[in-house]
């Protein structure tokens, strides 16, 4: 039906007769010329209709926006005034001499050309605003990014090996989305949260070397990047250290950046999870803002600063800092803004001072802490903070969590305000040495990672009698303050393994119930081995520059897990139910959508 695609005709093609397909993008009718822009999925070109070929302007002027159409025409260069520097085909165009309606739009429900469009009105009519080449753009980068990383895992020898999507729900971190056996009564299959333990399970098959781009299922809480069900890049090896896994990483993320963007990136920096919080609040940090937080616990130890800052001496404190740049000219109002900030998020207060080049007790300091602030405190904060004149400090005293939290969010609405994040940059860094397990009120223990995760082998002994000090053998990788991956060495042996289930408070029966096929395999001479799992999703909203992950999936769920368009979730009718063995016994919690 076509000769050609709509984006890829060229100068070279002038004086040729050919055929385009695709749909009507823009109108302009100027009485004795009609211009369209005709669109199809390689772009745009313009196709004029004259009033001298009768038949083809007639029915050009029943055109309407995204009819479906087909042309005849002839390819001509245009005069240099009419050029179009904005589209790949802006020096020529096609004049037409025959018209085809292949078929009619009613009304579109989107606006294509100013993209004044409501989320919710862009995934119920998904498979319009798929029209839209910028969205369009972005699939085809994922298509490429998903070519980038077979080639590469297949040069490195791994095996692409597809596993189960109905598989057993066991206790791994998330809710499972579960599906109900129609053979077998009350019993259920899960959906997989990751491939966990199959790619382990390969690796105790002798495999040796495992990758997949697969789908996973989670259901939980929803935002901008995350969706119920996510694209997952898997990587296992056996017989390698994390630094093997770290390393094949590293290669393949700077080989999808160098053939996406043709930008070379660094070597990767290394930085353990307690510094990471020490210094960016935050086990994410985007390493393109330059402010860390700065920490004065040792310059406030006299009793007076104690009692100032009314701190409880049987906790965990911290007494930190932010020294922001005169250059970035925080009137009072901001000020006062970021101190409602840090009250309103985390009912804690937040202080200032504004350094000056000297300290004249004679003279009023500026700052909220002059009760505290003596000239020996004074000096010993600039000397720490590297403060110049005009900068100002921001200073929290609280528990520790509370004071890297807070000021790690300030530091990032800082960064964010004033522009001060390098947006240019790429800054990726690897994360290590996370917490074995994290420990609630109540004294009960949770995977940091998830419980197939090795412990250090120096700290194997702590999970005795203190397994909250017990170190991960586990690392992320993060790239300007975003999680793209996570990964560890996972245990090998099966009386490790009972043992993480045993401090997790997994009772016996269900790790027989849950893991028995599990445990068992671990027993047939398991190797050890690693790996890690990379969010592809992310990692192309990443590359496309995308504010949300939505824009980097075909036919995304809206943040209540939803889908407009195909309206799902949705009810069964009772004899499907019946045949599922099903009965519901619910009240009407939420209105139809």
């Amino acid at each position: 039906m076509r000769t050609k695609y709509c984006g890829n005709v060229k100068i070279q093609d002038v004086n040729k007769i050919i055929k385009l397909c695709g749909w009507v993008h823009k109108i302009r009718n100027f009485g004795q010329f009609i211009f369209i822009d005709m669109r199809d999925s390689t772009g745009l070109i313009q196709v004029i209709f004259e009033c001298k070929n009768y038949i083809a302007f007639k029915i050009a002027t029943t055109l309407r926006n995204e009819f479906c159409i087909q042309i005849f025409g002839c390819v001509r260069k245009r005069e240099e005034k009419n050029i179009n520097s904005k589209i790949n085909t802006g020096n020529i165009e096609i004049l037409a001499s025959h018209l085809n309606i292949l078929n009619t739009s009613k009304a579109l429900p989107l606006d294509y050309i100013n993209l004044h469009n409501y989320d919710d009105a862009r995934l119920k009519y998904r498979y319009l605003d798929l029209r839209r080449l910028d969205i369009l753009e972005n699939l085809k980068i994922r298509n490429n990014v998903n070519y980038l990383i077979r080639t590469f895992m297949t040069k490195k020898n791994f095996l692409d090996i597809e596993t189960p999507i109905l598989t057993k729900s066991t206790p791994e971190g998330a809710r499972d989305y579960v599906v109900p056996s129609r053979n077998y009564h009350g019993k259920f299959y899960a959906l997989p949260q990751s491939p966990q333990l199959f790619k382990q399970l390969l690796m105790i098959s002798g495999i040796d070397k495992y990758y997949q781009i697969t789908k996973c299922f989670r259901d939980e809480d929803l935002r901008s990047d995350r969706q119920p069900e996510f694209t997952q890049i898997d990587i296992e090896m056996s017989f390698v250290d994390s630094y093997q896994i770290r390393n094949l990483t590293e290669k393949l993320i700077k080989h999808i950046w160098l053939k996406t963007l043709n930008i070379k990136l660094n070597k990767f920096p290394v930085m353990s999870f307690q510094d990471a919080i020490k210094k960016y609040g935050t086990d994410k940090p985007d390493l393109r803002n330059p402010m860390e937080i700065i920490d004065v616990l040792n310059i406030f130890k006299n009793k007076k600063s104690q009692l100032f800052f009314n701190l409880n001496c049987q906790k965990n404190n911290r007494i930190a800092l932010l020294c922001v740049s005169e250059k970035l000219k925080i009137s009072r109002k901001i000020i006062n803004n970021y101190i409602e900030y840090i009250r309103k998020n985390h009912s804690s207060k937040l202080f200032y001072i504004k350094i000056k080049k000297t300290y004249d007790e004679d003279q009023s300091i500026s700052s909220s802490i002059t009760k505290i602030l003596n000239k020996k405190i004074f000096e010993q904060l600039i000397k720490k903070s590297k403060a110049k004149n005009g900068d100002i400090l921001f200073l929290m005293a609280d528990e520790e969590n509370i004071v890297n939290k807070a000021l790690g969010l300030l530091r990032i609405k800082i960064g964010n305000d004033f522009n001060i994040v390098k947006k240019s940059q790429w800054n990726p860094v690897w994360i290590k040495n996370f917490p074995m397990f994290e420990k609630d009120s109540q004294g009960n223990y949770s995977s940091s990672h998830h419980p197939f995760t090795a412990v250090k082998k120096h700290h194997v002994n702590k999970l005795k009698n203190e397994p909250h000090f017990a170190i991960s053998d586990s690392y992320d990788l993060i790239i300007n303050g975003y999680e793209i991956g996570g990964g560890s060495v996972r245990i090998h042996d099966a009386n490790m393994q009972r043992k993480i289930f045993d401090i997790l408070g997994m009772e016996k029966h269900i790790q027989k119930n849950k893991f028995s096929f599990f445990l068992e395999a671990l027993e047939y001479g398991a190797p050890p081995h690693a790996g890690i799992a990379l969010g592809l999703d992310r990692i192309v909203m990443m590359l496309t520059n995308s504010k949300n992950i939505r824009d980097v999936i075909a036919f995304p769920k809206t943040t209540s897990a939803t889908c407009l368009m195909t309206e799902s979730p949705s009810k069964l009718d009772k004899s499907t139910l019946q045949e599922l063995g099903i009965k519901l016994n619910i009240k009407q919690k939420y209105k139809d959508f």
